[in-house]
């Protein structure tokens, strides 16, 4: 139960970052590890950094925090959603 609920917390603070992190994309000028953005930057940036070796920018765009936000958004579902995994095997015990 505190598994679950701990899950739930971190896969949607996880995706709101994402959608901040898409968001500052469209402000470059931003210096990211500035108070506030380094909030949003700091968390984020060691899941982003990986997948810009596989994704390729598109136009001049970051296309890593979308795909983390995809990603992320299929995991919160495939665990803690209501079909999830780990909702699954609550309602066993």
């Amino acid at each position: 139960m505190i598994v679950d609920i701990a899950l739930k917390l971190a896969f949607s603070l996880y995706i709101l970052l994402f959608i901040f992190r898409i968001v500052l994309t469209w402000f470059p000028q931003q210096d990211l590890n500035k108070i506030p953005w380094n909030f949003i930057a700091w968390p984020t940036e060691p899941f982003l950094k990986p997948l810009r070796k596989l994704i390729p920018t598109f136009g001049g765009v970051d296309m890593t925090p979308f795909a983390c936000l995809a990603i992320t958004s299929l995991l919160q579902e495939l665990l803690v959603g209501q079909q999830g995994l780990i909702a699954m095997l609550t309602r066993l015990q």
